[in-house]
């Protein structure tokens, strides 16, 4: 219905508003801009486990990111950057894929592609190897640590599915990225929901059968959560399965860590556009037909954020800014349908108003029962800034709503 880049935030702009807007559009700051440095740095994880069976090892303080900060998280007088660690690989593998997205769409997308069927032939593989190490006792019981703890904003007490729940709900990032680009495909009113809902199908039959047979070959217990499927493997001493799931994993999290820095550079590009952000910041460069400028602001600031914040962390606030973002889409579907039930749509949601009732109840629940107190105090803080910048420049320099689909917000 909104063929043009942007994802949620073009789509609330066009039925909520533009304080809605720019509250979702800040949101996906943490869904796609952030997303990318905890994918790097299992990147970096697998990267320098090839450079161990090579014998090279990184000195101790460039291995991984561990800063230290003695105080309260936001006093940078207690900052220890002397003693702290870096992930120095993945700081660079982030740099290296923003200046490949600055380069090109087309050069972009052969190399994900090409990404992409290595690391489904890896878990294929992986599968494959597994079968002789499966045993069924190892997924009973299928549930063993509950569903966690229902005290808001507890985390769910760091155990259980309801916390579990939450943290790997940024893996929705990549079904969301495909909307961003809406403005280079071909036939988007087709081939978004296509290309959103065949992932979705894939993705899911791929990621349950891997857990599956992960847990039924080493106990939940035991996964190693640095190299889980190496590691489970590993009793087979087959050097192919070994390197085929190294590789896998590697071109797997280059090509989520790539299409996290596409969604960001084209939210921020459509939101510059719309003059909620400097024009500069949309300003397309005549040799690569790329928002090169962006592109490598963004790059830069994921990069930082690979460098020295924890893995934990990191993937709590991707969540936090994901799950938020959904809800709010959910809420443009109800609107939308009632506000304007006449206007022809390529793709119609299904069974509404209960699909997006249920979208933003189970969205706030986990956001609400799978994430800490701190997460949330976080986010707020980040969330206030960013509304002093909307209403210092966005607000004034914005354009009306957008007829894009013939709504216009109260």
């Amino acid at each position: 219905m909104v063929p043009i880049a942007g994802s949620a935030y073009t789509y609330a702009y066009a039925t909520l508003g533009q304080l809605v807007a720019w509250i979702i559009g800040f949101s996906l700051l943490f869904e796609y801009g952030v997303s990318a440095a905890p994918v790097a740095q299992q990147f970096s994880a697998a990267f320098q486990n090839v450079l161990r069976m090579a014998g090279i090892s990184l000195p101790a303080w460039a291995q991984t990111s561990h800063f230290i900060a003695r105080g309260a998280w936001w006093d940078v007088s207690q900052w220890d950057f002397a003693h702290s660690q870096y992930d120095v690989v993945g700081a660079a593998f982030v740099l290296l894929l923003s200046a490949l997205l600055a380069v090109g769409i087309r050069e972009t997308a052969t190399v994900n592609n090409t990404f992409v069927v290595l690391k489904i032939l890896a878990l294929v593989v992986f599968v494959i190897a597994a079968i002789p190490l499966f045993h069924p006792q190892n997924l009973v019981p299928f549930i063993p640590l509950g569903w966690g703890t229902l005290t808001p904003f507890s985390g769910g007490n760091g155990s259980g599915i309801i916390p579990a729940a939450a943290l790997v709900f940024f893996s929705y990032i990549g079904f969301d990225a495909a909307t961003t680009t809406a403005e280079e495909c071909r036939n988007p009113q087709r081939d978004v929901p296509v290309g959103v809902i065949g992932a979705l199908l894939i993705g899911t039959v791929i990621y349950c059968v891997t857990a599956v047979m992960l847990v039924g070959v080493v106990p939940w217990q035991r996964v190693d959560e640095n190299q889980a499927l190496a590691a489970a493997v590993a009793p087979l001493h087959n050097a192919f399965v070994n390197w085929a799931i190294t590789v896998g994993v590697m071109a797997g999290t280059t090509s989520v860590a790539l299409a996290s820095l596409l969604g960001q550079t084209r939210i921020f590009y459509v939101m510059a556009r719309d003059k909620m952000l400097p024009p500069g910041v949309a300003k397309v460069n005549p040799r690569f037909k790329t928002p090169v400028l962006m592109t490598m602001i963004t790059g830069f600031g994921a990069a930082v954020l690979t460098l020295i914040v924890p893995l934990v962390v990191l993937l709590d606030l991707v969540n936090i800014g994901t799950l938020s973002a959904f809800a709010i889409v959910c809420a443009g579907v109800l609107y939308l349908r009632y506000r304007r039930p006449d206007l022809p749509r390529a793709f119609r949601v299904p069974f509404v108003p209960l699909f997006p009732i249920l979208g933003i109840f189970s969205s706030a629940f986990l956001a609400v029962f799978g994430l800490t107190t701190l997460t949330w105090e976080r986010f707020v803080i980040s969330l206030a800034i960013g509304l002093v910048i909307y209403f210092a420049y966005g607000f004034r320099k914005s354009r009306p709503e957008r007829e894009l689909i013939g709504v216009t917000s109260d």
